[in-house]
């Protein structure tokens, strides 16, 4: 019983810690590719990454889908006309 609560909140921090490295990856990836959520409103986003001329304009083409996915709710989590907008310099 001691170890499967000792395994049990290995794996749980493990996940969390996972999930931490998960995010700051996606920030430092829309850093880098000049992409802030408070430039654009949360439809002005769906519009960017449903459109392949858009994903083009801003080098999201070549992306593997799945971080396309990831970058995608980061940037609509900190759209313009969310509850926690991420807007450079303040």
């Amino acid at each position: 019983m001691k170890y499967t609560c000792v395994l049990f909140f290995f794996f749980l921090f493990q996940t969390l810690h996972a999930n931490e490295d998960k995010k700051q990856n996606i920030a430092k990836l829309a850093k880098e590719l000049n992409l802030y959520g408070g430039q654009k409103a949360t439809i002005q986003w769906e519009r960017v990454f449903s459109s392949k001329r858009h994903l083009k304009r801003y080098k999201l083409d070549n992306l593997p889908v799945s971080e396309r996915i990831e970058l995608k709710n980061y940037l609509i989590k900190h759209a313009a006309d969310s509850e926690q907008p991420i807007i450079p310099g303040l």
